[in-house]
């Protein structure tokens, strides 16, 4: 698959009057066309997203993966949705805790990531339901699953607070909701953090993924995310009860945790 250029990658139409508005990165676009940008995004860095990440964190996002893979609490027998499921890591992880007798299911509204992701949990002999879906909108009865993950995903979602409703809908009660993202660092580290961000990672995204504005959009759209305790009450608002959340890597990334009661 070709990369995207820059310009198509960042294309789009400016909002009409009264039309409803949502935020690409620091753009502020309309709601109908975030969708499709972001996918864009996703097209073009999918085939090297793998090698990025272990650049872009120097290998840390295996950590925090494992991390959330710990505090699931996963046993034999339960059903796992890893909504975008992305290149698969979560989900490849979860297979094997809850055999025998469970299932993980992996999700994601990009049809190259996720095309990338069964390919690599194949190779890895692992066999997982695989479905295009949106997650605001889940194609799953109430109540399906013991727990739902997104790592690095709810940040691209134009409206957080009907996925958060979807992910409390399908979850059992007593079901956990695990959301890994990057998040608010702690104060002295910001100036050097947004100087990589905005200097080093689109120079990595031009060098070996040919695509710097797709990583500059990355860059932004962690900004534009809710901090720590702002997620943490808007998870609350959705209905989960004991929300609390573990900052990893001095806050660069947090994983929130909260129940289905």
């Amino acid at each position: 698959m070709s990369i995207e250029s820059p310009d198509r990658v960042r294309a789009g139409r400016a909002p009409e009057a009264g039309e409803s508005t949502t935020h690409f990165g620091f753009e502020t676009v309309a709601e109908s066309d975030k969708a499709r940008r972001v996918a864009r995004v996703f097209e073009s860095v999918a085939p090297r997203y793998d090698l990025m990440n272990d650049l872009m964190s120097a290998g840390l996002h295996r950590l925090w993966k494992a991390f959330t893979v710990q505090i699931a609490g996963l046993r034999p027998g339960m059903r796992v949705l890893d909504v975008a499921s992305g290149t698969g890591d979560l989900a490849r992880a979860f297979a094997p805790r809850v055999e025998p007798g469970g299932l993980v299911v992996a999700t994601d509204i990009n049809g190259p990531m996720l095309e990338e992701g069964r390919a690599r949990l194949l190779d890895a002999g692992v066999c997982v339901p695989a479905l295009q879906c949106d997650a605001e909108q889940l194609p799953f009865a109430d109540a399906s699953f013991d727990r739902v993950s997104v790592a690095f995903g709810l940040r691209n979602m134009t409206h957080k607070e009907r996925a958060l409703a979807e992910f409390r809908r399908v979850l059992r009660p007593g079901g956990r909701l695990l959301v890994l993202e990057f998040s608010r660092p702690w104060e002295p580290l910001r100036p050097a953090y947004d100087w990589y961000s905005f200097q080093v990672l689109p120079r990595l995204g031009r060098l070996i993924a040919g695509d710097p504005d797709s990583y500059r959009y990355l860059a932004e759209s962690i900004r534009k995310h809710p901090d720590q305790a702002t997620l943490k009450q808007m998870m609350e608002q959705a209905g989960f009860t004991g929300v609390q959340w573990y900052n990893l890597s001095a806050g660069v990334v947090a994983l929130h945790v909260g129940l289905r009661a």
